[in-house]
């Protein structure tokens, strides 16, 4: 494959080493080189990887970045944001949807001209939802303000990011940058690449950190940042920053060329292959480029002068370049991962033809084709037929097809799906065993429940057939769960090993109606669910003979992210089932740390070694939370105690359906990522409730009512006989890591006193 970086000869280049990494390993290489000050960030593929690899590096005390574990997207923009308007440097990785929640931020930063950088590792923006690279995240970005850097290879990712800083901190710019490479592609595919052996090489290029500027870094020297303007001062402002912008593209010539001495390896504006005299060429972004140079090898050996060009900046956008570069070319196609839709070609289209248009010498036909979307892969064949087009156009003299979608297919009514299981509603989910009425005198439920076998005939709400990792413990906890619901169900699924291991078109587990949308707004989502059918049943739109049960199932921390819409849902009290399952981690996504895995516990970030010991600090109380925003019923529950469960589902149902909204939070078990058996996932779950880690509990009307109490039970166990069964908290069990274990069961001791206490009275 050809090389996309020029390689020079310079003889005074500083030492470096040879690697083989993707370009997820080398972005957190120079993050840890240049040993930034703050990185908040939350996981979202494909960018995820950035975060482990620095906390793993952080646990072997390779740097002391400070890693701030944010709530959400928009958190980690807004922790950025505020350590860089403090004057330290700051950096972060995000993807797709991820970004397209922080979006609301990045104008802010840039308007206020705060520097930092930022690596976009491109996904595809849902829905449907797809967690594969294209670029429609980062034309999202082309608007934001920020420089914005290209990198094809996982060699021109780490150099870039080292770049990137300089640029974004010089006097001229004062801008933050960001740095975008295809998801799956360059992110995790891994080459061969340079890095400098000392970190002192990478300091020393990007100099000290600048602080002749209004930071707010000294309260005795006060400043005001982000003061609302006028329409007058604001036009003032842009300006400025509009010209910061373009003086960035002088900037990255100068920090290139810089840079291409200590290296040896030369970033243009533009990566110009065969182009010296090409008559036909390629427009690609990043890695499709790299795939499309090959076939330029072989069509000149074909006699056919072909060429790529492949920007390294699009921001700014490198049009006097572009006009140099097609002065003689006749034909040229512009492949993009994205498209502007409704606009008759993407982006970039649109900014080539544009920049064209002030050479009025200029000739070249321009073809437009959205390919590769959702991760689609760009074979070299396909490359050939873009050629093939462009070649065409020159034969005819225009484009026969000047915009279009490449590698689409047509659907075949005769060969439409067929459901396979036929849909279940009503009665065959209605065992007329479960019992729940509301007692006059005292006001409380009184719920009857038969034994488990006799529930047993009940069908499950999801099919066999999902992709749950050997020993989930997320569909028998729903299962068990559901078994006390009567009748039919909608459920909203937020984005989880709940949700994805389900779905995957065209296929489904779910036999009821599902709901999918994104960790932040699924309760938001059902509410209007909930109210729209009601609304509709008000009218006389629907016809209904039974109501039916809303859940919301949520997990793998989308009660870290989803946290706000939750509370909102809550206070409107909507009628429905707000359902956590917790398997204490981001497990959809690897395993990272998230607010409800306990302190000192090993995640995927939150490494155990020499420098740091697990999570350091203490696990969400979701269950609290939610009781304080005073909804009819929160409860807690586990499969260890199915009787328990089924009970308090059946009660969630009624107060659902007669009174508000009702959350609920299941202790589930990951075998994968708890590193546990399989066959441990009743001990496990049960032990956590006999330490009192997870006790059991209702809050019904204010009231908190202990379900299950180990110590009345004589069945109370040390903190230990739960953590013995796992992988990720064997450390904790170690006599070097006592005092840490001492205060994880300090702090779960104080919970259970807390948790009496409001047993034992009501006003509490």
């Amino acid at each position: 494959m050809a090389m996309a970086e020029k390689e020079l000869k310079v003889i005074n280049r500083a030492e470096q080493l040879t690697t083989f990494e993707s370009g997820n390993e080398m972005a957190a290489m120079a993050a840890a080189q240049i040993n930034y000050h703050i990185m908040g960030y939350f996981p979202i593929t494909p960018s995820t990887e950035v975060a482990q690899y620095l906390d793993q590096m952080k646990a072997r005390g390779e740097h002391n970045i400070k890693l701030i574990p944010a709530d959400g997207e928009h958190g980690s923009a807004g922790i950025c944001y505020g350590a860089a308007a403090t004057g330290a440097r700051v950096f972060n990785a995000t993807s797709a949807n991820g970004f397209m929640y922080m979006l609301e931020q990045l104008p802010v930063q840039a308007g206020t001209r705060f520097p930092m950088v930022m690596n976009l590792v491109t996904r595809a923006v849902s829905g449907p939802l797809d967690i594969r690279g294209d670029h429609s995240d980062l034309y999202y970005a082309l608007n934001t303000g920020w420089v914005i850097l290209t990198a094809r290879t996982p060699q021109a990712v780490y150099d870039m990011n080292i770049m990137a800083l300089k640029i974004a901190e010089h006097a001229k710019v004062r801008l933050p940058v960001m740095v975008a490479y295809d998801g799956f592609f360059t992110s995790h595919q891994k080459r061969k690449v340079y890095y400098f052996k000392e970190r002192e090489v990478v300091q020393q290029f990007v100099g000290e950190c600048p602080t002749d500027y209004n930071f707010a870094r000294d309260p005795k020297v006060p400043v005001t940042i982000g003061a609302h303007m006028n329409g007058e001062d604001l036009m003032n402002n842009h300006f400025q920053q509009s010209e910061a912008m373009y003086a960035s593209g002088d900037v990255f010539k100068e920090v290139a060329a810089e840079y291409a001495k200590i290296s040896g390896r030369e970033y243009p504006f533009l990566d110009l292959y065969g182009m010296e005299d090409a008559e036909v060429a390629l427009f690609l972004l990043n890695s499709a480029a790299e795939t499309a140079k090959d076939v330029v090898d072989q069509l000149r050996e074909k006699g056919i002068k072909a060429g790529v060009i492949s920007p390294n900046i699009i921001r700014p956008f490198p049009a006097k370049e572009i006009r140099e570069a097609l002065k003689n070319v006749k034909a040229l196609l512009i492949g993009e991962r994205a498209d502007s839709y409704g606009g008759n070609g993407p982006n970039l289209t649109h900014e080539v033809k544009s920049a064209l248009q002030d050479d009025k010498n200029n000739k070249t036909i321009v073809l437009s084709r959205v390919f590769g979307l959702g991760g689609k892969d760009f074979y070299a064949d396909d490359a050939e037929l873009f050629f093939k087009d462009a070649i065409e156009s020159i034969e005819i003299g225009y484009a026969k097809i000047p915009f279009d979608y490449f590698g689409h297919i047509p659907g075949n009514e005769e060969k439409i799906l067929k459901p396979v299981i036929t849909p279940q509603h009503g009665d065959i989910y209605k065992s007329g065993l479960i019992h729940v009425e509301k007692d006059p005198e005292t006001n409380n439920l009184k719920v009857k429940i038969p034994p488990i076998r006799s529930l047993t005939s009940k069908p499950k709400r999801i099919a066999s057939g999902h992709g749950a990792c050997p020993g989930c413990g997320i569909f028998t906890g729903l299962e068990l769960f559901f078994k006390g619901i009567e009748g039919d169900v909608v459920v909203l699924y937020q984005t989880g090993c709940a949700y994805v291991t389900t779905t995957a078109y065209p296929y489904t587990s779910h036999k009821q109606t599902m709901i999918h949308n994104l960790f932040q707004n699924g309760a938001a989502t059902l509410s209007g669910t909930v109210e729209a059918f009601l609304e509709l049943k008000e009218r006389g739109e629907i016809e209904v003979s039974d109501d039916a049960t809303f859940v919301m199932v949520t997990g793998d921390g989308g009660m870290d992210i989803g946290m706000g819409s939750a509370i909102g849902t809550a206070l409107r009290n909507h009628k429905l089932i707000m359902l956590e399952y917790d398997n204490e981690g981001y497990m959809n996504t690897g395993s990272q740390m998230s607010y409800s895995t306990p302190k000192g516990h090993m995640t995927s970030t939150s490494n155990v070694g020499k420098s740091q010991k697990g999570k350091s600090f203490h696990h969400k109380d979701t269950a609290q939370i939610m009781a304080a925003t005073n909804i009819p019923y929160v409860f807690t529950g586990a499969e260890a105690f199915p009787q328990d469960l089924i009970k308090k589902a059946a009660k969630a149902q009624w107060y659902a359906q007669n009174v508000g909204t009702v959350y609920g939070k299941i202790l589930i078990t990951c075998p994968l990522n708890w590193k546990s058996e399989d066959r441990y996932g009743e001990k496990i779950l049960e032990a956590a409730v006999n330490a009192c880690f997870f006790p059991l509990y209702e809050v019904e009307d204010g009231i908190t009512t202990i379900t299950y109490n180990p110590d009345e039970k004589k069945k109370r166990v040390p903190l230990s006989e739960w953590l013995k069964y796992m992988g990720k908290t064997k450390h904790l069990l170690k006599e070097e890591n006592s005092e840490l274990l001492n205060e994880l069961e300090e702090e779960i001791e104080n919970r259970w006193q807390r948790l009496l206490a409001k047993n034992n009275s009501p006003f509490l």
